[in-house]
């Protein structure tokens, strides 16, 4: 008897079954937004699949008269602006950090209780501090996405790096190499596929980091033009939008994974190290 457990889907059957759960949410939402629009024609909370054709026709073709700018294009432009500084500036630090952390017992000692500190505090909750000490510009929305992320992926990579076989560290070390090459090339390699991970899994709060602070204090983005039209109760703009936050955090995502299947094969084959 083949159980359950041994099951696996392929080809076209895995992607039906990832399509089947959207495809059940779009028609209850459909079903619901016609049951609502037979009572009220004019409702809000749940506008048809036309009602936001147009909005967003209006948000993604046309100028608007103050700016000068296309809505969503500005709107997109200003936080991907924002994620990719903030997100790179996360990378780096997190490599550095955590290669030296994971590898050197010094850096453990000092850093670790500080990187384990700074990670428990609620990044939404420093933020009124960010704002009073860098304004209300670009730079508080960067650091709060950076701080966000940040002590997580440091302490993953650090974690991933400290668990690199002893031997391997010691074969190397009895070749000659010293703890400069000792990073670079037994740790750097096998600390990679590790860091593309952790910022796929960093990016669901950085959207959040980012939308956060965008809704408090800013005159563009995408978070901004959601807490914008809120108060006229504009679901036929704001869903959408929240589609298209979707839709970006998913490219970013494929993006990032098809980089490490490229770079870092065997990291994805069976019993590869990650």
């Amino acid at each position: 008897m083949r159980r359950l457990l041994n099951a696996r889907p392929r080809g076209g059957g895995r992607l039906l079954l990832g399509l089947l759960p959207i495809a059940i949410l779009v028609l209850l939402y459909l079903v619901a937004s016609q049951a609502r629009h037979a009572e009220n024609p004019r409702d809000k909370i749940l506008p048809t699949p036309a009602a936001m054709a147009q909005s967003m026709e209006i948000m993604a073709l046309q100028e608007d008269p103050r700016t000068g700018e296309i809505p969503l294009v500005a709107d997109t432009k200003a936080s991907l602006t924002r994620l990719g500084i903030a997100v790179g500036a996360a990378a780096a630090t997190t490599l550095v950090l955590g290669l030296s952390i994971g590898l050197l017992p010094y850096a453990r000692a000092g850093l670790g209780p500080l990187v384990a500190t700074i990670s428990v505090i609620p990044p939404i909750a420093v933020l009124p501090i960010l704002f009073i000490v860098f304004g209300l510009g670009e730079t508080a929305k960067i650091v709060l996405i950076f701080v966000g992320i940040t002590p997580f992926m440091v302490r993953d990579l650090a974690s991933h790096v400290a668990a690199i076989p002893e031997e391997q560290i010691v074969k190397a070390q009895t070749l000659g190499a010293s703890t400069w090459l000792v990073a670079l090339q037994v740790a750097l390699p096998q600390a990679m596929p590790r860091l593309i991970d952790s910022l796929r899994f960093s990016l669901g709060p950085a959207w959040v980091f980012l939308i956060s602070a965008e809704a408090i204090a800013s005159d563009v983005g995408l978070g901004y033009r959601i807490f914008l039209v809120r108060r006229y109760l504009a679901m036929d703009i704001i869903l959408p939008y929240v589609a298209w936050i979707s839709l970006l955090a998913v490219v970013i995502d494929l993006l990032l994974l098809t980089w490490s299947r490229t770079a870092f094969r065997w990291a994805h084959a069976p019993g590869g190290r990650r």
